[in-house]
């Protein structure tokens, strides 16, 4: 069975959740210039450091270079970015992760959006954030994360 080449009616979300649940992972597709390629390969590597590289290719199909406002694709099993979001590598490697866990609410038929869906998809985010900090050798990395950290933590759990 192939996977969707759309995600968006209830029989191509149930055809997609069943192939993920049995193992299937995509093949990571980046679109866009050079430099964007280059930027998120740079945020790839940090997710890979992490440990959630697996997590973001059995969600995520694509990302793709846009000049407009960066957001998840769930039909498209993509995400939708602007070469801005990579300019801080480590914050756009944890949007990637928040945009990641979006798709997997999406395709388990939970809420993936607002206030129902957006906390835990920011709790990812800074599960992944944790996992950098403590996995990376980097100290400016290290740093950059614990800086997240508590910018997520304070403004999204008071």
């Amino acid at each position: 069975m192939d996977f969707p080449d759309r995600v968006f009616t209830v029989d191509e979300v149930k055809m997609a959740k069943e192939i993920l649940d049995n193992g299937y992972r995509h093949r990571l597709v980046l679109k866009g210039s050079e430099e964007f390629q280059r930027k998120v390969n740079d945020s790839l590597a940090l997710i890979k450091t992490a440990g959630y590289y697996d997590f973001l290719c059995t969600y995520i199909r694509q990302i793709v270079e846009i000049d407009g406002l960066s957001q998840l694709r769930e039909a498209e099993v993509a995400i939708w970015a602007n070469l801005n979001v990579f300019e801080d590598t480590v914050d756009a490697a944890s949007f990637i992760i928040q945009k990641v866990q979006q798709m997997k609410d999406f395709i388990d038929g939970k809420p993936y959006y607002g206030v129902k869906g957006e906390p835990k998809a920011i709790e990812k985010r800074i599960e992944f954030l944790k996992a950098l900090k403590d996995k990376s050798d980097n100290p400016l990395i290290k740093e950059r994360c614990e800086k997240l950290l508590n910018l997520w933590s304070e403004s999204v759990f008071p």
